[in-house]
């Protein structure tokens, strides 16, 4: 055992600048010998299980294990490098092992199961009686009522299924960083912005090349394939882009998706669901798949004949500019832009101006203070796993401390691409103490040049009120208990007040907090903010067309049996057929690389997305009715949805927000796809 491990100090704030990598598989191995003592002492006590020695007893369990793998996932995420990997991979069956022992452990199922029963006949609080259900389900929807045979067979296909999404992950990661396209001659960068041009040669510089390099991450591909002309260059780097874990090498994904789609369909029926999706449905608002599909049915019947309405526009706009016979996909961001400057004479280089990342994120915060009453203050005595990152104590007008929020903007090496909320620490109510969260943010966004400050995209600038909308339901989370607290709510709910927060980026009134010109301190003319309400549905039949078909892949491949499928690539065609628009190229698959649903929480849950949509849109209209920085409808908000968690039926907290249930025609209205 090593000397001194931080991780297993008492600590507030994780001790980064004291971890080492050599720390966390003693301490992993530790805090689980700590967490089974804990459930020892719940299985062996002598006293008739009541919900305070059996639930919460329970609930509270694990809290120094939850801490440390927190810290080592997160950093897994953002911060990575080949041996924080292979201890991933290492500590992987290990966890596996832990939860597994955890949900069929007979006689901590059977304490758990005497006082579910007993549920009528005890005075529980509603949030009570949701923790109550919540560990009974935990332990009969994974394996308690088994027999010790098949219990055995899920232990295997957890520890499998662990250790494939890892994989997963991994040669994404690997296949973004190993692409590098470096491009000598200016000339052939024609349309790209300045900026751009400036950034790709900095980078070039970094590496000891000469000319402009541009690789796989978000903020150096997505504008080359808006504004550069050169066709070939840009069908070069959307092969690329799209090839991820699709190649001939040690990072082909397509075995593992294959292997992790039927394992989780092995895994269904074992526990008697019929498939994947059903399992994990049955935990959610939609309840089952035949919901989901109807409700993705629906909308792409809504939206398909205004997506291929203007598809066939922007096709004829390609061929009428450039006389492109056939739009591919590689034309599809550089005409959309196109068509947009026409059409709105709107562009980000228009827009970027004034949209100084520094601004952007006091504006968020001001927008919060309005919205919220609180207050940011960022501090620079809190430990940071990496100098690029910010901490900021968060705290209400009354000076009590709500949060800590750490914040991670830009990409590198080791993070992996996207954006994302997470938990260091979780709120929740222990010993008389209202213990307060700790959330972080991690952006990838454009980089500062030597020129100019980091300047977003509206896009950018988009993605940072998303994930600050997540970051609120967890910094405001006020629970009794830890695993009900914040963004701990059924997965098709957590978008909400990430979506919902978006809307503000589109309000004049909004805008006047934080857009304003980086160099001239202007603020965004009035003629700017209406061609960005009036571009906010271009091309929205398509924009909802290809959200659609992800959450069709996704039914695809967990609301089917997918034991015959042996061909990665033409079973997703065969999920894309109704919502194709481009012709497919075969050199590119979207599962390999589909991190949401192989690696991250989404599987049969995509279609999330846009069911959280009908909840913010007509959440958004409530508050424009009344004016956008209402207060009161703001503090019904925080009251009923931000605060509560999982404590309630979700459904149940959105009807005492708003008075009704949602009216799915907001979004229609909002998108335009409305008649």
């Amino acid at each position: 055992m090593i000397a001194n491990n931080p991780l297993l100090e008492n600590f507030d704030y994780a001790p980064f600048s004291k971890i080492k990598n050599e720390h966390y598989k003693p301490a992993i191995k530790q805090a689980i010998q700590l967490a089974n003592q804990e459930i020892d002492a719940i299985t062996t006590l002598n006293e008739k299980p009541t919900f305070q020695n059996t639930i919460e007893a329970l609930e509270y369990s694990g809290e120094k294990l939850g801490r440390i793998t927190g810290i080592f996932f997160n950093i897994n995420a953002a911060e990575t490098n080949e041996e924080i990997q292979q201890i991933a991979q290492e500590i992987s069956p290990w966890l596996s092992k832990f939860k597994n022992d955890l949900l069929l452990n007979e006689t901590l199922f059977t304490r758990v199961k005497t006082v579910f029963q007993e549920k009528e006949n005890l005075d529980l609080t509603p949030e009570q009686q949701m923790l109550l259900e919540k560990h009974y389900k935990s332990f009969s929807r994974n394996g308690a009522n088994l027999s010790d045979t098949d219990k055995e067979k899920l232990r295997e296909i957890d520890t499998e299924l662990a250790q494939l999404s890892l994989s997963f992950g991994e040669h994404v990661l690997a296949e973004t960083n190993a692409y590098e396209l470096l491009i000598e001659n200016e000339a052939d960068l024609e349309g790209l912005p300045e900026d751009e041009k400036e950034t790709a040669a900095k980078l070039a510089k970094a590496n000891g090349r000469d000319g402009f390099l541009f690789t796989l991450q978000y903020p150096s591909y997505l504008p080359f394939m808006k504004y550069v002309k050169n066709r070939t260059l840009r069908k070069k780097m959307a092969l690329a882009f799209g090839k991820k874990a699709f190649q001939d090498n040690v990072f082909n994904n397509e075995e593992i998706v294959l292997k992790i789609a039927k394992l989780r369909y092995q895994r269904a029926q074992l526990l008697g669901y019929k498939t994947h999706a059903h399992f994990v449905l049955e935990e959610r608002m939609a309840k089952n798949p035949e919901k989901v599909n109807n409700f993705l049915a629906e909308l792409r019947e809504k939206a398909q004949t205004k997506a291929k309405a203007q598809f066939n526009e922007l096709e004829t706009f390609a061929k009428n500019l450039d006389n492109i016979d056939r739009l591919e996909k590689w034309d599809s961001a550089y005409y959309a832009e196109k068509l947009k400057q026409q059409r709105f004479d709107l562009d980000d280089e228009k827009l970027k101006p004034y949209f100084k990342l520094k601004n952007v994120i006091k504006g968020v915060f001001d927008i919060s203070e309005k919205l919220y009453q609180l207050k940011f203050q960022e501090v620079d005595n809190i430990d940071k796993y990496h100098e690029e990152v910010k901490t900021y104590q968060v705290t209400n007008t009354q000076g009590d401390k709500v949060a800590l929020l750490y914040a991670d903007f830009h990409p590198r090496a080791g993070k992996r691409g996207g954006a994302w909320m997470t938990v260091y620490k979780d709120q929740q109510q222990k010993n008389n103490h209202n213990e307060r969260p700790h959330i972080s943010i991690v952006c990838n966004f454009t980089r500062a040049t030597e020129n100019k400050p980091s300047l977003l995209t509206f896009n950018e600038v988009t993605t940072l009120f998303h994930e600050f909308g997540h970051a609120l339901h967890g910094m405001l989370a006020n629970t009794t208990y830890p695993s009900l607290s914040g963004t701990s709510v059924y997965w098709d709910f957590v978008e909400l007040p990430s979506q919902l927060l978006e809307n503000w980026c589109y309000e004049e009134e909004a805008l006047a907090l934080f857009a304003k010109h980086y160099q001239t301190n202007e603020l965004i003319p009035q003629n700017l903010i209406e061609k960005i309400k009036k571009a906010a549905n271009f091309l929205e039949g398509m924009q909802t067309l290809r959200q659609l078909s992800f959450g069709m892949l996704d039914m695809a491949w967990h609301a089917t049996n997918p034991s015959d499928i042996d061909n990665v690539k033409k079973h997703e065609n065969q999920a894309f057929e109704a919502t194709k628009l481009f012709p497919d190229v075969s050199e590119n698959c979207m599962s390999t690389a589909f991190s949401h649903i192989f690696q991250g929480g989404y599987s049969s849950g995509y279609y999330s997305y846009k069911w959280a949509e009908v909840l913010d849109a007509d959440a958004f209209a409530y508050f424009k009715e009344n004016g956008i920085f209402n207060l009161e409808i703001a503090t019904k908000f925080k009251n009923y949805i931000l605060s509560q968690g999982g404590t309630q039926d979700p459904m149940l907290l959105y009807k005492r927000f708003r008075g009704k249930e949602p009216n799915p025609n907001a979004l229609l209205k909002r998108a335009g796809l409305l008649d």
